[in-house]
């Protein structure tokens, strides 16, 4: 069975994905020192993950104890990226936490670039 969050980024349904958020979510951005939280900050960080990612496909699942990771192969600025998304769950089953990694660095660099002007501002230290 596809986890519902999968399931919204898939089908690029914000309201569904963030309805998959506790209120009090922690984001851990790959491009960001300070974390973005909070279900409305994270919504919007999302949003314009989504416009940014191109070509976006989750290619592996994994399961854990409390944690679920999705691994993604996606374009940013012509550059291709490999990532993984790590969500945690609170009691509820709602995503508490999650932390995105990717790689090469140059895609790192593309995404940085990318969403920088987008959500300046949206991350509190």
């Amino acid at each position: 069975m596809t986890h519902p969050f999968r399931a919204a980024v898939e089908t690029r349904d914000l309201p569904s994905l963030s309805a998959q958020l506790a209120e009090d979510v922690t984001f851990n951005s790959p491009v960001a020192f300070h974390p973005f939280r909070g279900r409305e900050v994270v919504t919007e960080v999302l949003r314009n993950v989504m416009e940014v990612f191109s070509d976006f496909t989750y290619v592996d699942d994994l399961e854990g104890a409390g944690s679920h990771a999705l691994v993604f192969t996606a374009t940013v600025a012509g550059r291709e990226v490999q990532g993984l998304d790590h969500l945690r769950f609170d009691d509820d089953g709602l995503v508490s936490e999650l932390t995105v990694m990717v790689r090469p660095l140059s895609g790192v660099i593309a995404l940085a670039e990318a969403m920088a002007p987008r959500v300046a501002g949206l991350a509190k230290g």
